[in-house]
């Protein structure tokens, strides 16, 4: 029964994954190579980030939440972006496939790296808990997540973005701070687990829509020569 539990999470955290890959399209044009070199490409981020943080904020105490500690250790998230846009212009073909191979593979990276791992140690355990679905729940979220802000990286690099340049910089600023924003309204509201996933989908929701909208307000045509 606790295995069964288990596949039932893997299933929810990863069945969008698939669907994603193989209906919208990636999967006709032969980029599981492009793919997996994203997934490669995270790993390297990720490390860069663990050996910048622990230069910078050596011995921080994490049971202590301050807001300018997080701001600084979230700015090397940053580093996301750059890995993002990296990935995009190693991708030839239509702009649909370019940020959606990025955000795919960059979430599918994080999902093995982040949420794997406790699925397979915590939901197997004996008794049922509604964590490990909201872990499952919240791996779609970033999906969409990783998505919307690879989006949004194409967009700033089109040429014919130039008037909406600052909304783009600000929305892609929200999705590198979301994790702080979430923190903060933690400590403040006192948000409970199942009221952060909803507020997550929320923003997420919020910022993919608008990603969408600048993007076919620019015609949603196929590539554009970048800055």
């Amino acid at each position: 029964m606790t295995f069964l539990h288990f596949i039932n999470c893997v299933g929810l955290a990863s069945a969008p994954y698939f669907l994603t890959y193989k209906y919208a399209g990636l999967a006709d044009y032969n980029v599981f190579w492009k793919y997996l070199q994203t997934v490669f490409l995270y790993l390297f981020v990720q490390f860069s980030k663990m050996m910048v943080l622990a230069t910078f904020f050596p011995d921080m105490d994490d049971s202590k939440f301050n807001v300018l500690i997080e701001f600084l250790k979230i700015t090397v998230d940053f580093g996301d972006l750059i890995g993002l846009y990296v990935a995009m212009t190693q991708i030839a073909g239509k702009c649909e496939i370019k940020y959606l191979v990025a955000g795919v593979g960059w979430a599918s990276a994080e999902l093995i790296m982040t949420k794997f791992f406790p699925l397979w140690s915590g939901a197997r355990g004996a008794e049922f808990d509604w964590k490990y679905i909201q872990i499952s729940l919240d791996s779609n979220i970033t999906l969409v997540q990783y998505i919307s802000t690879a989006l949004l990286i194409y967009l700033y690099n089109r040429n014919d973005t130039t008037r909406y340049t600052r909304i783009i910089i600000f929305l892609i600023a929200l999705c590198c701070y979301r994790p702080l924003i979430a923190e903060i309204l933690i400590h403040t509201v006192g948000l409970g687990s199942w009221s952060l996933i909803f507020c997550k989908a929320l923003f997420t929701g919020f910022i993919g829509l608008i990603g969408l909208s600048l993007f076919y307000q620019t015609g949603g045509s196929f590539l554009k020569s970048s800055r």
